[in-house]
């Protein structure tokens, strides 16, 4: 393995660590060498909290002057909440620095690194760049439009069914399943199901660690007619996240003022031929600093999502089971495509193994999309893995 790649995957798997912790800030790793060994490391922890490149020098202490600085997003070079760690390096006296990416922030954008090379300092680029943007799509989606990165994860049947023709879903995956999805909501700003989930499940919407703790993710329930009930138990169990419901003024007020009452914030949205404008909501969230948004609905919310335009990220689970049914609902239901070319195509694929159930994680493309990447470079451009599947 080329030294600079080594020492990069060491930066990498530092920034992992704060998964879920830093939005809207980037999951950001440094690693300080000296004549070929690392002296000093560190990783953004929480937003607020001391940079990765900040750490790592304070770590290397001395041996920071002449030595290379590892890092997987370019440093900032503006005042946030903490200092600008262009000024740290060279301060520091580091000699070199070599980045994965430039980071798309404006307020950075190249220009930490040519305050670097103006202050004397070598500056390396491009180092598994696209490890790099794997890593960080929620900051680079959210940094860049102001909208949250939506994931959907859907659960299904081998013969593509998300229940039974009952309705029973409880459980089509085994726990090793669950307790992936478990962490998935820790790292998710907001989790959003669709009002026919909560007719249906009456779900909690929480975070439940094997090894306890985590956090609950602000519940998003949309529902033009406000039908969420007031005895639902998302709404009366304790819980540091609050209640959305993103409705339209088709919602009776009276309703509307019930849910108030016991806690649900209303939040009034235009709509489309009688549904909640789902591009008017993404817009509210990322103006609520959601940066991850994880969907946990059916198929009529999932097509929607997918038909507008504003699904980034699929994850789906398939499980050895076979339930049948020409009424059992699927992930994806809406109105659909007339033909195959018409479809949407899962790029960049990853398939892992819970048990006896496979998840299949992808980034949909519509076939203009293809099309149109096609005749450019061919390349999706975009990489695969969640969690620890880095390498």
């Amino acid at each position: 393995m080329d030294v600079d790649d080594r020492f990069m995957w060491a930066a990498l798997d530092l920034a992992r660590r704060g998964r879920g912790k830093t939005n809207p800030n980037p999951m950001v790793g440094a690693v300080v060498v000296r004549d070929g060994e690392i002296v000093g490391t560190g990783y953004h922890q929480a937003a607020g909290a001391p940079h990765a490149e900040v750490m790592a020098l304070q770590k290397a202490g001395e041996s920071a002057r002449g030595a290379v600085l590892y890092v997987n997003l370019e440093p900032c070079v503006h005042r946030g909440r903490t200092g600008p760690c262009v000024k740290a390096i060279i301060r520091a006296g580091i000699s070199k620095v070599v980045a994965a990416m430039e980071d798309p922030n404006p307020l950075v954008a190249g220009k930490g690194f040519e305050k670097l090379k103006a202050a004397g300092v070598k500056v390396k680029t491009g180092v598994l760049e696209d490890k790099a943007r794997q890593l960080n799509e929620v900051y680079i989606k959210y940094i860049t439009t102001g909208r949250p990165f939506v994931i959907i994860k859907s659960a299904v049947t081998a013969d593509g069914k998300t229940a039974t023709r009952t309705g029973r879903s409880r459980w089509i995956t085994g726990e090793k399943a669950r307790a992936f999805v478990h962490r998935l909501r820790n790292n998710s700003d907001a989790i959003a199901v669709g009002i026919g989930t909560v007719l249906h499940d009456d779900p909690l919407l929480t975070t439940r660690l094997e090894e306890g703790g985590g956090k609950d993710p602000l519940r998003v329930v949309v529902d033009s007619r406000a039908r969420l009930p007031l005895d639902a138990r998302m709404i009366n169990m304790p819980s540091r996240a609050s209640t959305v419901l993103a409705t339209t003024a088709a919602a009776p007020l009276d309703k509307r003022q019930a849910l108030e009452e016991k806690g649900v914030e209303i939040l009034l949205l235009p709509d489309r031929e009688g549904r909640v404008d789902l591009a008017a909501l993404m817009a509210e969230l990322g103006e609520r600093g959601v940066c991850q948004l994880l969907v946990e609905g059916g198929g009529n919310l999932n097509y929607s999502l997918l038909e507008a335009g504003l699904l980034d990220k699929l994850m789906l689970f398939i499980a050895p089971l076979i339930v049948g049914g020409r009424e059992s609902p699927t992930s994806f239901e809406g109105g659909g495509v007339a033909r195959l070319d018409e479809a949407w195509r899962l790029d960049n694929l990853e398939i892992k193994q819970y048990d006896g159930d496979l998840l299949i994680i992808g980034y949909p493309r519509s076939a203009g999309e293809i099309s149109a990447r096609e005749s450019t470079s061919g390349y999706p451009g975009h990489g695969g893995a969640d969690e620890g599947a880095l390498r």
